[in-house]
Order: structure tokens, then C-alpha cells, then sequence
């Protein structure tokens, strides 16, 4: 699983931290950041990457 996230097209919504807070978290500018990546957490990435309101989190 390879998951990018697009800072650049980031708006800041949160929902990333909001459906999975182990794999993501906003800076201090409320931009995404990518925290941890691990397989096991897939379907909540997967999830994650959905609700973005932005597309700023693909995963492949």
C-alpha cells in the first residue's frame, strides 16, 4: 500500500485525523501529515482518503 498526501491541495477539513488519527495529523498550519503507514491500518487509510473532501490522499 502506497499512500501519497498532496499538501498543496490540502484545505485543512481534518477528516483524515478525524477517520484515522494513527495514520494522520494536521500541522500547525491544519495541513495534512502522514504519521504512520502501516498495513494494518489500510481499510481506515482507505476510509480516510475517501471522506477528503479535497483528494489530497490517494492510496494505491
Amino acid at each position: 500500500m502506497e499512500i501519497r498526501v498532496d499538501r498543496q491541495r490540502c484545505i485543512g477539513a481534518g477528516m483524515c485525523v478525524l477517520t484515522a488519527s494513527a495514520v494522520f495529523d494536521q500541522d500547525d498550519d491544519g495541513l495534512v501529515v502522514l504519521l504512520d503507514a502501516a498495513p494494518e491500518r489500510r481499510a481506515d487509510v482507505r476510509e480516510a482518503a475517501q471522506m477528503c473532501p479535497s483528494g489530497a490522499i490517494t492510496v494505491d
